[in-house]
């Protein structure tokens, strides 16, 4: 990370002078800065390309894309979040190792059927170099697991949850492939943030239905979410992993019909269904393993760095070894908010369900037996096998499906509201058009469009 407080004056003037990029004569131009974020800098080279990778994704479809400067602002926000994430991760401790980047980068040229010369080649016909792909695709896995962590200690299922979908479950069969267009709001928005928020939904709304412009087009120009600049898609979603508020509209609407405005937990929105389909049924279940396993979690982060906190998992395994109960604890130790209360309980679950590091260690163990201290992602653990049981799958499949559904829009709906919290207490100057103005830009939320639409 670039620590720029101690020198943020002298950026802004170097930024803004047009012979600092040729101070003397035969020297290449220095890159300048777009933007000030936090402590850390947004490139005008970075902004330059990654605006080139989103005109070459709609190649021959342009007249989807919004002006020249709607654009860069969009994709500037994206840059803006993805820098305060890298440094939320930098914070609490989240790493990605070299050989990590080297496998990602060998499976994704092996999913297209290339060799890691022809990837290397594609980088390098994109307008970038190879270090710069690199980078990228370390700076998404440091996301992705800022992400798991987030989600790990914020994000549960109960039973209860689980029982209640599946009893309500009528629709079980139909998938909505689903858009959306969200115009955010912030934390305890006033009465005029709400005015105009919903003034401009309403005038998004009135473009698409006028015929104006489509809902693609809509959301690259005036969508708040991080999915902006690809047409505000979310995929396809079962009706579990559908907000309770809109499923019983979502189900009622056909292949192309557009919401009215939705008030939800992140702003207003408007839905699109893109397509229906009939979710293809399970096949006949299979026997499998289940384990039944609990255990103690410390993380490395901010607060506790890797030395304090393998000191402090291997004092917890001595107590554990002099004949401390695991239960008891996990309740006093762990630092997994989802199990803690339960004494470390993590139910019944297949080992793979935690993935191979966590898994393969509890799939290892003997019933009763506790493991010594091993690390994952999330930090130190030490985890005891209560039981194993064999059971069918099918049922098991589907009750998994659905925690698993639920967990993901509850983690969608939090993470958003998350990365708006990051967005609005981070220090922002924008400074493309030379020396920033007296106050720096509002959060995401709080901006209109460059062209606001009329109702």
């Amino acid at each position: 990370m670039k620590k720029l407080f101690a020198c943020l004056l002298a950026a802004v003037v170097l930024s803004a002078a047009p012979v600092f990029a040729q101070q003397q004569a035969g020297l290449q131009p220095l890159d300048r800065i777009a933007a000030v974020v936090d402590e850390d800098v947004v490139l005008r080279s970075e902004l330059d390309r990654a605006v080139g990778n989103v005109t070459r994704q709609y190649a021959g479809r342009e007249n989807q894309l919004p002006p020249r400067d709607v654009l860069e602002r969009q994709v500037l926000e994206r840059l803006v979040l993805v820098k305060l994430q890298l440094a939320r991760a930098e914070q609490t401790g989240v790493r990605v190792t070299d050989q990590e980047v080297d496998n990602a980068i060998a499976s994704i040229a092996q999913q297209n059927r290339l060799t890691p010369e022809q990837l290397r080649q594609q980088a390098l016909a994109d307008g970038g170099t190879f270090e710069d792909f690199r980078n990228s695709i370390r700076d998404e896995l440091v996301v992705q697991r800022l992400r798991q962590r987030f989600a790990q200690s914020r994000i549960s299922v109960s039973e209860s949850e689980i029982e209640a979908a599946m009893s309500a479950q009528k629709n079980a069969g139909a998938q909505f492939h689903l858009a959306h267009i969200l115009v955010a709001l912030p934390e305890g928005a006033t009465p005029e943030q709400i005015s105009t928020a919903r003034s401009k939904i309403e005038g998004v709304q009135g473009l698409i239905s006028r015929g104006e412009m489509d809902f693609p087009a809509a959301a690259v120009r005036y969508s708040d979410s991080p999915n902006a600049l690809e047409g505000g898609d979310l995929g396809w979603r079962s009706m579990d992993e559908i907000p309770a508020a809109f499923a019983s509209l979502i189900k009622n609407m056909k292949p192309g019909d557009v919401s009215a405005p939705l008030r939800g937990a992140s702003g207003f929105q408007l839905l699109k269904v893109v397509e229906v389909r009939d979710e293809a049924q399970s096949a006949a279940g299979a026997v499998v393993t289940q384990v039944h396993a609990r255990h103690i979690l410390i993380r490395v982060d901010q607060t506790t760095n890797e030395a304090a906190a393998k000191a402090r998992i291997d004092t917890i395994a001595a107590r554990l070894k002099g004949g401390a109960d695991f239960a008891e604890v996990a309740r006093q130790e762990s630092q997994d908010l989802n199990s803690q209360a339960k004494g470390g309980d993590l139910g019944w679950f297949v080992p793979e369900q935690f993935g191979t590091d966590f898994g393969g260690r509890v799939a290892a163990l003997t019933d009763g037996q506790i493991s010594a201290p091993f690390r994952t992602d999330a930090g130190w653990h030490i985890a005891q096998r209560v039981a194993t049981r064999q059971t069918d799958s099918g049922e098991e499949n589907r009750r998994a499906r659905i925690s698993d559904t639920i967990g993901r829009r509850k983690l969608e709906d939090e993470w958003n509201r998350y990365l708006q919290e990051m967005r609005g207490e981070a220090y922002f100057l924008d400074m493309r058009n030379g020396l920033p103005a007296d106050e720096p830009a509002k959060p995401t939320a709080d901006k209109k469009p460059a062209e606001e639409p009329n109702g």
